[in-house]
């Protein structure tokens, strides 16, 4: 009998140490899982802040393409403001000549160099501000004066004294003009002849 006591005690310790092993491998499988619980919540924050740096570098790419095609169309921006009055000076020795009954042939040989440098500021993209008879536009127009109308509405351009110019949408120079202030009042009219 001693030999089935002792094998009866051998299962007996068997059995006890699965049930040991078991509660080590659920413990174990607690602590794996807990892990890798955590693992995946570290996966999903550093996928998170992978796809917040992706967007921000994208932003980063946008603005700087952004900047460098404005800088390729406005790059030459400084040059093309310091021409604008040789453009000025040469269309006032056009006018002068002519009305001091110039020389023709020096006039024709101005106003084609006026032609040539406009036409070449063109290609650039410079264009002159549309301003008489236009609306008052502030972004374009800079208001000298004020002055009474009775053939140009309220709010209009009158007169221009200097063009104004923009390259592609941006305004090199604004034009400087007079605005209309609407039909002159007869009693202004009447104090003044007076």
């Amino acid at each position: 009998m001693s030999q089935e006591q002792d094998n009866a005690n051998i299962n007996a310790n068997t059995i006890e140490n699965l049930e040991n092993d078991s509660l080590a491998d659920s413990e174990q499988s607690a602590a794996v899982q807990d892990a890798l619980a955590a693992k995946a919540e570290e996966c999903k924050i550093l996928n998170e802040k992978y796809l917040r740096l992706a967007a921000e570098f994208e932003n980063y790419k946008r603005l700087a393409q952004r900047d460098q095609r404005d800088q390729i169309k406005f790059g030459n921006e400084q040059l093309l403001k310091e021409l604008l009055p040789v453009i000025d000076n040469m269309e006032r020795a056009i006018k002068a000549a002519c009305d001091n009954g110039g020389s023709s042939a020096l006039v024709e040989g101005v106003d084609l160099t006026l032609k040539q440098l406009s036409g070449a500021l063109a290609k650039f993209g410079v264009q002159a501000v549309e301003t008489v008879s236009q609306a008052f536009d502030p972004s374009a127009h800079q208001a000298v004066s004020h002055v009474p109308s009775d053939s140009v509405p309220p709010n209009h351009v009158v007169d221009e004294f200097q063009k104004g110019y923009r390259l592609h949408d941006r305004i090199l120079r604004a034009a400087m003009v007079s605005v209309s202030s609407g039909p002159a009042n007869v009693s202004e009219q009447d104090s003044a002849t007076n």
